[in-house]
């Protein structure tokens, strides 16, 4: 078969000669030669086993899969058995119009998901009782850690969190670890919450429903916890199953300020643990406090009503160690996939399923009340029995009939009832108690809750029930946005890359997609062999001794390395190391993460290369040798540089008794070149969504696995549920699930193996080539504003746009939103400086396809001149205007100076006959749209349909 290679890279043969003799190189070696620093440079080549075709590959995950064991997972405790309606997996979760889509920056051409996400937060809104929720979380635990933290920010009062006992083990692990840097004391109440919050000087409480054991606290209890809280000045938290609130009284109904949960059991795969999407929802005032991200409804320069992420939008950037979290994406394709299971059903579909799980609960109740105890008889989905010295056996029996459920302790277990639980299945449970099958009669109650399908009345959720009508409108929305399956995505420090096909199928296999987290290691074993092996290939590739997968985003790699840094000085008993230091470049989310680890953000100014300027490094780290905990610093720089002072910068703080923290966000540069944990570092993540090829799917997934070197292994993440996730020694666990997003793991997995050592190397060399060609090629253009050694960039340039818009009067904006005209997602903007655009082509994109990028670029380069020299005003000119819609274009009125036909397709674009290879043409959504307009006049739920006509 073909090399995965020559599939993966994009220029290869006649065509990377060209870009070799563009740059003036001879070879991919002799570049990357000039480029790397000698002194970090890797002298041998990475340990690996030898490339798998792309058969051979998807065989070897098959194999994987087969050996897991899933079983009907009935086992509860945040993640539960559910349908995924095939035309929702099909066309939306295995749809790359979806999955390679990044985050929605730029609105313009992310109408689609946007709209999607809005019915998400619509959705939330309406079952959680309160008027606003966020675009998606990471999982459920650190919904609740996030909770935490907002409710101290706006309390300001106290230090104490009190908990449920009834809260999710690992939420309340979760919770626990992200309290240790923050001076929060969690205090778990397993008794009276009203007395709690009477004798404790408490800033929140979080209550579960149900409870961990299925326990539903009646309305009349919940009301009075949340009177009690308000009158101590306390916050409400409520981690409430959605599913459940289709039929218990909305959280914003009985007191609750906030309400975060998951929202998996909306037709997401088990996954054995992630991705799946949290969510919060917020009382009215707490909306500007929200983490993560939030749209809402603006309008664009004609007055069409239009979506954009509002408020926090890349705040991280903004406010850095200010920020009110470090989450710079969160969830987004797992939130449309549970907006649209929600469209699909609908509010009676959605009651009629939950109705169907309580219904079989009930029945399931009855059978087993006969032999057995029960904990209550308030639940929803999920008993807690009691089989006193049995609970082991009853487990052993069920499992060998094929249904998997909970080992509570040696006299309980807990039954936890799923959409996809058949007749069979309950049976099956009855009969490993030792009761009959479930028949008619039914036990329980819902504690008074009787709440009616007052929710989800919009249109969107009540018109689209035949698989007729939501697969078009999948399609609709897909084809309002820009993912790579349109064209490049050059984004800057975002390796916007090839996420294969081949990696890609296997994660719908049902051994990897029906997992629960917590099965048993004997039935995960086809998951725990992979995981092994993908950690060993990790460490290999950047020179570390161990890595966890545990962390499901980068930011959560990053306070997890933050912590194995905190732990380890803690451990040497120097507890007075908090400060951190941080260049005035790194990304803002190093901030962030550095205060939630607990430590103080001290900046390190930018020399005019670019680089960490050494002169301000050495006072900054004489003037804090006693406190000093880390540095973190990203290389290649975020400028896009192989500085040659790495080493140096390291030994300076490792003399001065500090560890290094190379952020990973630009390892696509290092591939088989160097490797941080051989030139210096002590801890990196990784981000498995840029570098390994899993892809953005419009804003998460991600994973950012954290690497380290020994000294630093007994402090990676563990688990309260599984030994095997982590040392014993750990501060705890970041993520909800053992292994975080594992589900998403595979696509990692099959990369590696599909490219091998050698396929590595060469792909991390043709980014860096196909970086240089374009700042070759636009540095005639336009200022290319740092390099390295040989004038060389790394797999990143930054086009500095500051000169033409003093010249010209156009902006970073005008460029970004009339490269959409040309058929481009803009570069990244702004970012690390201010005017600028970062533009990383990949690997993955052709000589053509590189070429076409550059032409627009110099034709835009044009267009501003044109505009300086007066042929157009500057106020109405093809930039000013952009982007251009199809609605404009075609309009009866055109009254700009310059032809539709430039405004449609410019730079000669156009849309070619059969057989040529030319790009069709991409029309945008929406004109430009106004942010500020959106902010001022905050609507982020589906608003009536009258105010679309108005």
């Amino acid at each position: 078969m073909v090399a995965f290679t020559t599939r993966h890279i994009g220029a290869v043969g006649e065509d990377r000669t060209k870009l070799l003799e563009a740059v003036g190189y001879e070879s991919l070696d002799a570049l990357s030669a000039a480029a790397v620093p000698t002194t970090i440079a890797l002298g041998a080549p990475l340990n690996l086993p030898p490339a798998l075709d792309e058969a051979a590959a998807a065989a070897e995950l098959a194999g994987f899969a087969a050996a897991n064991r899933p079983r009907r997972a009935m086992i509860g405790l945040g993640y539960h058995g559910t349908v995924t309606p095939p035309v929702i997996r099909r066309n939306l979760l295995e749809n790359p119009a979806w999955y390679t889509a990044y985050t929605p920056y730029q609105p313009e051409i992310s109408q689609g998901r946007l709209e999607a996400l809005l019915n998400f937060q619509t959705m939330i809104t309406d079952l959680a009782g309160l008027p606003t929720a966020g675009a998606s979380l990471l999982d459920e635990a650190t919904a609740v850690a996030e909770a935490m933290a907002l409710a101290r920010r706006v309390t300001r009062k106290g230090s104490v969190f009190l908990v449920d006992a009834q809260v999710l083990p690992q939420t309340l692990a979760v919770v626990r670890t992200r309290a240790l840097a923050t001076g929060i004391d969690v205090v778990v109440v397993d008794g009276d919450l009203v007395e709690a919050l009477q004798t404790h000087e408490a800033f929140a409480v979080v209550v579960q429903l149900p409870g961990a054991d299925g326990g539903v606290r009646g309305t009349d209890e919940l009301r009075a916890i949340a009177a009690t809280a308000h009158d101590n000045n306390a916050s409400v938290i409520a981690a409430a199953d959605l599913l459940a609130l289709t039929m218990l009284t909305a959280p914003g109904e009985w007191g609750a300020d906030i309400a975060v949960g998951t929202t998996q059991r909306f037709g997401v795969p088990l996954f054995y643990g992630g991705p799946h999407a949290a969510y919060m929802a917020v009382r009215e005032g707490l909306e500007r406090q929200l983490p993560g991200r939030l749209v809402g409804l603006s309008k664009d320069a004609d007055g069409t009503p239009a979506l954009r992420l509002a408020l926090q939008t890349r705040e991280q950037h903004i406010r850095r160690d200010r920020a009110t979290s470090n989450i710079c994406t969160a969830q987004v394709l797992l939130a449309v996939a549970a907006s649209m299971y929600a469209v699909y059903h609908g509010p009676r579909g959605l009651r009629a399923i939950a109705e169907g799980v309580h219904d079989k609960a009930r029945r399931l109740a009855a059978a087993l009340s006969a032999t057995t105890e029960l904990a209550g008889t308030s639940f929803f989905d999920t008993l807690t029995v009691t089989v006193p010295g049995r609970a082991a056996q009853v487990v052993a029996d069920a499992a060998e009939a094929g249904v998997q459920l909970r080992l509570v302790d040696a006299d309980r277990v807990g039954v936890s009832v799923g959409e996809d639980a058949t007749e069979a299945d309950l049976a099956a449970v009855a009969q490993a108690f030792g009761a009959s099958a479930p028949g008619e009669q039914r036990l329980g109650d819902l504690a008074g809750h009787d709440r009616g399908v007052d929710y989800l009345t919009h249109p969107v959720f009540n018109s689209r029930h035949s698989e007729t009508e939501m697969l078009r409108y999948l399609r609709t929305l897909a084809d309002r946005d820009f993912a790579l399956d349109r064209g490049m995505i050059p984004l800057g420090s975002c390796t916007m890359k090839l996420n294969p096909t081949t990696s890609m199928e296997a994660i719908s296999l049902p051994g990897f997609a029906n997992l629960h987290p917590f099965a048993p290691a004997s039935d995960a074993q086809g998951y725990l062999a992979m995981i092994e092996r993908l950690c060993s290939a990790l460490a290999e590739i950047t020179g570390y001794d161990r890595v966890s997968v545990q962390p499901n985003a980068g930011s959560q790699g990053e306070f997890a390395g933050l912590m194995a840094i905190r732990s380890y000085h803690l451990a040497n008993g120097d507890d007075q190391r908090t400060v951190c230091l941080i260049p005035a470049s790194a990304h803002g989310t190093n901030a962030a993460s550095a205060v939630m680890a607990g430590m103080k953000v001290v900046v390190v100014k930018t020399a005019d290369d670019g680089s960490v300027d050494l002169a301000d490094l050495r006072a900054k780290v004489a003037a804090n040798a006693d406190t000093l905990a880390a540095i973190m610093v990203t290389y290649p720089s975020t400028h896009g540089v192989y500085e040659d002072t790495i080493g140096e910068l390291c030994a300076l703080v490792h003399d001065a008794g500090g560890q290094v923290y190379v952020d990973g966000a630009n390892l696509n540069a290092l591939l088989g070149l160097a490797q941080p944990g051989k030139f210096g570092s002590d801890v990196s993540h990784l981000n498995l969504h840029k570098t390994f090829a899993i892809p953005h799917g419009g804003g998460g997934p991600g994973v950012g696995p954290v690497a380290v070197r020994a000294h630093l292994a007994p402090y990676l993440p563990s688990h309260p549920l599984l030994d095997e996730a982590g040392p014993a020694t750990s501060y705890g666990p970041v993520s909800a699930a053992p292994f975080g997003s594992a589900g998403v793991l595979p696509i990692s997995y099959a990369f590696i193996a599909m490219l091998g050592a050698d396929g590595l190397r060469e792909s991390g060399q043709a980014a860096v080539l196909a970086a240089n060609y374009v700042a070759k090629r636009l540095g005639e253009h336009y200022p290319i504003l740092y390099t390295g050694a040989h004038d060389l960039v790394a797999h990143e340039c930054i086009v500095d746009l500051r000169p033409l818009t003093k010249a010209t009067g156009v902006t970073v904006d005008d460029v970004a939103k009339r490269l959409i005209d040309y058929g481009f997602h803009a570069p990244t903007m702004s970012f690390p400086v201010a005017g600028t655009l970062m533009i990383e082509p990949t690997e993955s994109e052709s000589k053509a396809e590189l070429d076409r990028f550059c032409d627009a670029m110099i034709a835009i380069r044009a267009e501003a001149d044109a505009v300086a020299a007066g042929q157009w005003p500057a106020d109405d000119n093809p930039l000013h205007n952009a982007p251009h819609t199809q609605a404009r274009v075609v309009a009866d009125d055109w009254n700009h100076p310059y032809p539709r036909s430039l405004a449609a397709y410019p730079g000669g674009l156009r849309l070619g006959s059969v057989g040529t290879g030319a790009t069709d043409k991409y029309w945008p959504a929406s004109a430009r749209i106004d942010g500020v307009y959106g902010d001022r006049n905050l609507v982020c739920s589906c608003p009536p349909v009258s105010s679309y006509a108005e």
